[in-house]
């Protein structure tokens, strides 16, 4: 890559100062950025031309209507022409601040304008000036009428033709670095002005044809200056609606531009899967049916057997498999998960489960250790805190062969991590990792099998963009018995509620969990900490109960106790932070109490209630909250009480946050969209699915010179966003 923008910075450079511009330019070569904010800009992903054009204006202004100023009222936003007739100003030592002013007339009248500690303008603005004004109006506290302090203004040259800060739709951009709304706005422009038209479009020119999108010059040009067409003021403020809702057709073009892309890179990973080639063979033998059979602790639901089949189907396959395993809370996602291990390690080969956390991590190797305990298979845990001796000694039996699971965070991808003979691959809250982790975890195998899982439904929608490259598999049915968790909201006003619930699940000999957001009480915040509650809870609530207390900061084999003292039912409450989240399975518990329930995301509240209704007795889960004015924390636990469906709530959740939020864009290895938004553009996105194989088809069965040049554009892009190529 290097070589390439070297070799291109000459010609840039000179192309630059003729005035000419390209996309591959660097920005240092344009006029008002040089190598100082360029080496800033660069810090936030903006190297060339086309990268600040790719970066959009996040609102607009209608600044085509001028006001008079005896029209002028307070706290107004308003747009106006006047000259200047007077200027003054003064400095204040003791207060430290300078203030300049300019007396502005039109036809109408008069009115000040105030500028704090911007001495520089005496050397800017003279009397007779004539200016465009741009501002909020007040009202003069130290002068008699109203006044614009610190507006936007722009002397108006005659020559100067159209101006580019008023009289037109103001495009407003997010400060990049020190480059703030103003000055990006004069350099867009800038570049907008200078910039050769490039020939080559990024989409096939019969679907500019077929969708009637603008071609992309012509697009970034009207996202950046749009113009409004209609001249009524009805249509006026339609017109700026779609603009500020990014649903102009200018930005319909950028956002299918977008989703076609990701689909065609995503399809590209999925052809080049299929062609991939496995050097083992995987056989459904007896011995593996009978060590299946001795984990299951119930008959398996048939939602189970048909993925578990899906799962199987694709360990014996000659391709490696990459399959996405989504299921509710408590479906039974990881025996599952454990029948395909086995699977591999009855095949005399070895599995690797990476987790997120370390807390996850563990309860893994807990849950597997519990659940292959009677076939006595060597499983290890690997992570960062293990001191080093356990390290070497884990690292030797992975290499070695002897550990046939091993179950660890992302230390299973450091170097110095080798396997024997590493067969599958278990990926845990899939959305938490990136691609290339992913893939780093697959180069310690050859061609292994790949199976994510996430804890957290996730829309189809979204679920066609982040895993679009994966087949899906789906837990669609909950173990027999089970009753759907009943689930009440309660103020801090109702704990005589809530005390009055945990006695009557204790007389009926269930167990309780009552979870907390933090470990210890801080100054900082105000939350009722694990800890102290623990201790509050044993000698003046419940002191007749056996209560335990479980969080991060334990000790492995301090956790791995409380937990089974939990789980043999020794005691009666356990009182803990979020670390029981996933994984924890425990029948007999049927309360969950969630303090501060408006701290905790959807996603989060959904997977902690998932611990209770695990067995046949009727369960509940009770939110204790305060939402305040937040509307959005309000919305979370009405929907809690409305349903215990998790993909109705992964809906609400990403209505809630966002598909950045949702998903955590980084983490995920999505690329971050500057036009698309994946709430609102579902159908943008199926169409850009379905026109993305179709392309592929055309380019593999008669592909011409804008196909392959697309193709390869596609590829590259994803090369600079994910820092790899389109590999399975």
């Amino acid at each position: 890559m290097k070589p390439n923008i070297m070799q291109s910075m000459p010609r840039a450079s000179a192309e630059a100062a003729s005035g000419t511009l390209r996309l591959d330019t660097p920005v240092q070569f344009v006029k008002g950025i040089g190598p100082r904010r360029s080496e800033m800009m660069s810090a936030h992903g903006v190297r060339t031309v086309a990268d600040l054009l790719d970066y959009p204006p996040f609102r607009y202004e209608d600044r085509t209507q001028f006001r008079p100023l005896a029209s002028l009222r307070d706290s107004e936003w308003v747009l106006t022409r006047a000259e200047i007739c007077n200027i003054g100003g003064f400095d204040s030592h003791r207060r430290r601040i300078s203030i300049f002013e300019m007396l502005v007339r039109d036809g109408t009248g008069s009115v000040r304008l105030k500028f704090f500690n911007q001495p520089y303008l005496r050397h800017v603005y003279r009397s007779g000036m004539k200016l465009v004004i741009y501002g909020q109006v007040r009202r003069d506290t130290y002068a008699r009428g109203l006044c614009f302090m610190n507006p936007e203004c722009e002397i108006l040259e005659e020559e100067a033709g159209s101006s580019v800060h008023s009289g037109r739709v103001v495009p407003i951009y997010r400060k990049l670095g020190e480059l703030r709304t103003r000055m990006l706005r004069q350099i867009v422009y800038r570049i907008l002005a200078n910039l050769r038209p490039e020939t080559a479009d990024p989409l096939p020119s019969y679907l500019l044809k077929q969708l009637r999108l603008l071609p992309r010059y012509k697009a970034l040009a009207q996202i950046h200056f749009p113009e409004l067409r209609s001249m009524s003021p009805e249509g006026r403020v339609k017109e700026m609606e779609q603009l500020n809702n990014g649903l102009s057709p200018a930005h319909k073009r950028m956002i299918f531009e977008e989703l076609f892309q990701l689909q065609v890179g995503i399809a590209m990973v999925r052809e080049n899967r299929v062609r991939l080639r496995k050097d083992r063979t995987i056989l459904l033998g007896g011995t593996v049916r009978e060590a299946i059979k001795k984990i299951l602790p119930f008959h398996p639901t048939e939602a189970q057997k048909r993925v578990l089949k899906e799962i199987a189907d694709d360990m014996c396959s000659l391709h490696p498999m990459s399959r996405l395993l989504q299921g509710d809370v408590g479906s039974g996602k990881t025996i599952v998960a454990a029948q395909a291990a086995i699977i591999a390690v009855e095949n005399g080969l070895q599995v690797a489960i990476m987790a997120p956390t370390e807390i996850l991590a563990e309860q893994h190797y807990f849950n597997f250790r519990r659940l292959l305990e009677p076939i006595g298979y060597p499983i290890d845990l690997l992570k960062g805190s293990l001191a080093a001796k356990q390290k070497r000694a884990a690292l030797q039996s992975i290499r070695s062969g002897e550990t046939r699971i091993a179950i660890g965070t992302h230390a299973l991808i450091q170097e110095g991590v080798e396997f024997e003979n590493l067969a599958l691959v278990i990926v845990d809250e899939q959305h938490r990792f990136g691609v290339i982790q992913r893939n780093i975890l697959k180069e310690k195998g050859n061609q292994p099998d790949m199976l994510v899982m996430t804890a957290t439904p996730i829309p189809r929608s979204l679920a066609l963009t982040l895993y679009g490259d994966l087949e899906v598999s789906v837990i669609d049915e909950m173990p027999p018995g089970r009753k759907p968790i009943e689930t009440r909201w309660y103020q801090e006003g109702d704990r005589r509620k809530v005390s009055d619930e945990i006695r009557r699940a204790v007389s009926e000999k269930h167990q309780v969990y009552i979870v907390y957001p933090l470990v210890e009480e801080s100054e900082k915040s105000d939350l009722r900490a694990a800890t102290e509650m623990a201790e509050h809870l044993r000698m003046k609530v419940f002191p007749d109960l056996r209560i335990g207390l479980l969080h991060g900061r334990m000790k492995s084999s301090e956790k791995e106790q409380i937990m089974n003292s939990f789980a043999e039912g020794e005691l009666n409450i356990l009182v803990s932070t979020t670390v029981i989240e996933v994984g924890v399975d425990v029948a007999n518990a049927t309360l969950m109490i969630i303090e501060h329930a408006e701290r905790f995301g959807l996603a989060q509240l959904h997977q902690l209630r998932g611990r209770v209704g695990r067995g046949a007795a009727q369960s509940l889960c009770i939110l204790i909250g305060e939402p305040g004015e937040s509307l959005e924390a309000r919305r979370r636990l009405e929907i809690m009480c409305e349903t215990n469906d998790g993909f109705r709530i992964a809906e609400v959740d990403l209505e809630l946050r966002g598909p950045g939020e949702f998903i955590g864009t980084r983490q995920s290895g999505l690329p971050a969209f500057k036009y698309a938004n994946l709430i609102r553009d579902r159908k943008a996105l199926e169409l850009a699915r379905y026109e993305a194989d179709r392309f592929l088809k055309l380019l593999r069965s008669r592909p011409d010179e804008e196909s392959r040049r697309i193709a390869l554009a596609i590829r590259q892009l994803w090369m600079d966003r994910f820092g790899l190529a389109l590999v399975g």
